[in-house]
C-alpha cells in the first residue's frame, strides 16, 4: 500500500509489517496539516479493478485503522465510520478538487454509500441516514458528504434482487454535471439487460425538445462495502428550479399513475380520480402543507376542462389547454417503444404553469416496453420478440391495439382531423432521424460501460443466456423495425371528416335488446345483441340514411344507477356484468358484452363458473356525435339464458 500527499511520502505494507507501518502512518498523519476541509481518497482493488472514493473531512484524526489492523476507517464529519478492508487497499491520497472538468458525462463514475448502522436497506418509506462518495473520475467535481438513502419503485422494489433507490442528500448539490438539488434516483434497470431502455427514451425526448427530460449517468454503486453493479443515476421528478420548473406558488405537477391514485393508494391525502375520464391523479406538486383540499380540487376542476375537451373532440379548446406537439411526441414515444403501462396508466407526469398549456412530461420508465413478455414478469427479461403489437391500434380512436382498458384521454383526439394531420406531419418530420440520433448517444454509454462494468455487472447477476451486447444490438434491430412499421400504421390512421366541437349533451332514450344465451356454449356463443339501425335512428332524431356508424364515439356499460363503468373486457368497447347487472372485472363477471369493429353486433357470453341464472339485464349507453350535440341511448339487453 502506497500514501501519497503533497509531502510525497510513500510507504510500503506487506502483512507481516501492520504494526511497524500502522505507527509510520500515524506519525504521517499527524505531520500533516490540513485546511478547513480537505478530501482524502482511498483507493482500492476488488472485482479486478480498481476503486477511489473520495470522502471529506476537517481533522485527520478522523482517518485511522481498526484495533486488529484489518480495516481502514474513515470517519466522516457526520459521524459515520466508513470501513475499507485493508487487504484490498492501494493508496491513500490527500488532493483539491481538479481545477478542469472534461465533462465527459458517458464515463462509468463510482459512488460508495455508507449507511450510518451499516445495515442493508430495507424499506422504501422511511430514509436511513447514509454518507455518499462519489467518484467523478476527473469528468466533473467529486462529492462527498451525509445523505439519505431509502427504496424505490414499486414491481421493481418488489419483485427483484437488485434494488432500486431514492438519494436525498444534505444539501442541494450538483451531482456529475446535473442541476443542483438535494433529490436523486438509482434506478436499478434490473429486468432490462441493456440498461438502455430509459436511457434510449430520455436521449429521444431530448431531441424533441420535450421540456425537463431527465438526463444519464453510470455509476457502479457499493452499499456497506456490497458490491451492487451498474446503476442509472438520474434526476427524481419533482417541481424545482432544476428539475420541473413551475412557479412556487401556482404550478401544478401531475403524475397519472394506478399504484399513487385512490383505488391503491385509498388512505393518501393528494391523490384523485378524474371527473372525466376516471383517471387515478397524484398531486406531485404543490404537495404537503400546500395542496390543502381547496388546491386539490382547483387541480382536479383544472384537469377536467382539459378532459372535457379530449372527451367532446373539440381540438380547437383543447389545443388552447395542452401543448399540442408534446402531447403528439409523448403519445409517438409511447407507440415508438410500445409502452403498454399507458393502459394503466403508470408513471404518466404532465405540468402546468400559472397561465400556461398543459404539457407533457417528464417522461419516466420504459422497461415494461419493447414488446417485455409480461407472462415472465416475476422472474423474466425477456424482450424485442415482436415490433408489431400497438398501444394505439391501426384506429387509435376506437382503441384496438395491445389493450382496449387504454383511457380515451389518450385517444380521443384522433378523431378530430387536425389532430390526425399534425400527428402524421410530426412523425413524418422525426421518422428518418430519432432512432439513429437517440442511438447514437446510447452507443457513446455503451461503449464505456463495455470496458469492464456490464462484466462486474452480470457476474453479480447473472442472467441465464442474456448478455449485454447481444440484448443491446436485439434492441437496436427491434427499434429499426418498429419505425419502419410504425411508418405505414401511421400513414393509415384514418382521417376523420371535419366535426364540430360538442357543444351540449342530449339522452335520447332507451332502446330494449332481447338477446338468447346458450348456457352450455358460455363464452362461444353464435348469439349476437343485434342493434337495430333504424330503431337507433329514431331515437336518435335523425333520418335512417343519416345514420353513420363511424359517428359513434363510446358505448360504455352502465351501472344499475346510471353512472358509467369501466369496460374490463378485451373489446374495444364492452364490460362483464355481476349477478346485479353492474359493470365488474371477470372474476365477479356473470355475462359479458364485447365490441370490436362491428358496432352495431355485439359479441357476448356468460362465465358458466358464475351464472346460473336464466336471466340477466344490462345496460350499454351509445353515445353519438350529431353536429354539435352528444347524443346518448341507452341499450337495455335482456339476456334469456337457456
Amino acid at each position: 500500500m502506497g500514501i501519497r500527499a503533497t509531502h510525497n511520502i510513500t510507504l510500503l505494507m506487506t502483512k507481516p509489517m501492520k504494526t511497524r507501518y500502522l505507527l509510520m502512518l500515524c506519525l504521517w498523519l499527524t505531520a500533516l496539516s490540513l485546511s478547513a476541509q480537505e478530501r482524502i481518497h482511498v483507493r482500492m482493488h476488488d472485482r479486478n479493478t480498481w476503486w477511489d472514493f473520495p470522502y471529506t473531512t476537517t481533522d485527520i484524526d478522523h482517518f485511522d485503522f481498526s484495533s486488529d489492523a484489518s480495516t481502514l476507517q474513515a470517519h466522516t464529519v457526520g459521524g459515520v465510520v466508513i470501513p475499507f478492508a485493508a487487504n484490498r487497499l492501494d493508496s491513500i491520497t490527500l488532493e483539491d478538487e481538479p481545477l478542469v472538468e472534461t465533462k465527459d458525462h458517458y464515463k462509468v463514475f463510482q459512488m460508495y454509500i455508507t449507511t450510518n448502522d451499516g445495515t442493508d436497506v430495507l424499506s422504501k418509506e422511511d430514509y436511513q441516514p447514509c454518507y455518499l462518495s462519489l467518484n467523478a473520475r476527473g469528468s466533473f467535481s467529486n462529492y462527498s458528504g451525509d445523505a439519505e438513502i431509502r427504496g424505490r419503485g414499486n414491481s421493481t422494489w418488489l419483485w427483484y434482487d437488485k434494488k432500486p433507490y431514492r438519494i436525498k442528500l444534505n444539501a442541494k448539490h450538483k451531482l456529475l454535471g446535473m442541476g443542483k438539488a438535494k433529490n436523486w434516483v438509482l434506478l436499478a434497470n434490473y429486468r432490462d439487460v441493456t440498461d438502455m431502455m430509459n436511457t434510449f427514451v430520455f436521449e429521444a425526448a431530448a431531441k424533441l425538445g420535450m421540456p425537463y427530460t431527465n438526463h444519464t449517468r453510470y455509476v457502479e454503486l457499493f452499499l456497506n462495502g456490497d458490491y451492487k453493479g451498474v446503476y442509472q443515476l438520474t434526476e427524481q421528478v419533482q417541481q424545482g428550479s432544476n428539475r420541473v420548473e413551475v412557479d412556487d406558488a401556482d404550478g401544478i405537477l401531475l403524475s397519472l399513475d394506478l399504484d399513487d391514485g385512490p383505488e391503491l393508494s385509498p388512505t393518501a391525502t393528494d391523490n384523485f380520480t378524474s371527473s372525466v375520464f376516471s383517471l387515478p391523479a397524484c398531486v406531485k406538486y404543490p404537495k404537503d402543507e400546500a395542496l390543502t383540499t381547496a388546491k386539490l380540487d382547483s387541480v382536479k376542476h383544472a384537469f377536467a376542462i382539459l378532459e372535457a375537451a379530449v372527451r367532446n373532440q373539440d381540438f380547437k379548446t383543447a389545443d388552447s389547454l395542452l401543448d399540442m406537439r408534446s402531447f403528439i411526441h409523448y403519445l409517438q414515444l409511447q407507440e415508438l417503444i410500445e409502452n403498454v403501462e399507458l393502459v394503466a396508466p403508470r408513471s404518466v407526469y404532465l405540468f402546468k404553469d400559472v397561465a400556461g398549456k398543459w404539457t407533457m412530461g417528464p417522461v419516466w420508465d420504459f422497461d415494461a416496453g419493447y414488446d417485455f413478455d409480461w407472462s415472465t414478469m416475476m422472474t423474466g427479461h425477456n424482450y424485442f420478440a415482436d415490433y408489431k403489437e400497438l398501444v394505439f391500434g391501426t384506429d387509435p380512436v376506437k382503441r384496438n391495439g395491445y389493450d382496449h382498458n387504454l383511457s380515451p384521454f389518450f385517444t380521443n383526439l384522433f378523431g378530430c382531423k387536425e389532430f390526425v394531420e399534425l400527428y402524421k406531419a410530426e412523425w413524418n418530420a422525426i421518422k428518418d432521424t430519432l432512432v439513429s440520433s437517440a442511438w447514437a448517444e446510447v452507443q457513446k454509454y455503451a461503449d464505456q460501460l463495455n470496458h469492464g462494468a456490464m462484466t462486474r455487472e452480470a457476474a453479480r447477476w447473472p442472467i441465464s443466456g442474456k448478455n449485454f451486447s447481444d440484448e443491446l444490438r436485439n434492441m437496436y434491430y427491434w427499434l429499426l423495425n418498429r419505425v419502419s412499421y410504425l411508418n405505414k400504421i401511421i400513414a393509415d390512421y384514418p382521417l376523420p371528416a371535419s366535426t364540430d366541437p360538442i357543444s351540449s349533451e342530449q339522452f335520447c332514450g332507451t332502446l330494449t335488446v332481447n338477446t338468447a344465451l346458450d348456457w352450455d356454449l358460455g363464452y362461444s356463443q353464435t348469439h349476437k345483441v343485434n342493434i337495430d339501425p333504424t330503431a337507433l335512428s329514431q331515437l336518435l332524431g335523425i333520418a335512417s340514411t343519416s345514420f353513420n356508424a363511424s359517428n359513434i364515439t363510446a358505448i360504455v356499460p352502465l351501472n344499475t344507477d346510471g353512472t358509467e363503468g369501466e369496460n374490463h373486457t378485451n373489446g374495444v368497447y364492452g364490460g362483464w356484468f355481476d349477478k346485479d347487472g353492474n359493470p365488474r372485472y371477470f372474476a365477479e363477471g356473470h355475462v359479458y358484452i364485447e365490441v370490436f369493429s362491428d358496432l352495431l353486433h355485439w359479441n357476448c357470453g356468460l362465465q358458466q363458473a358464475l351464472c346460473s341464472d336464466s336471466q340477466h339485464t344490462v345496460t350499454m349507453q351509445l353515445q353519438y356525435h350529431d353536429g354539435t350535440v352528444l347524443k346518448k341511448v341507452n341499450i337495455k339487453v335482456v339476456f334469456a339464458i337457456d
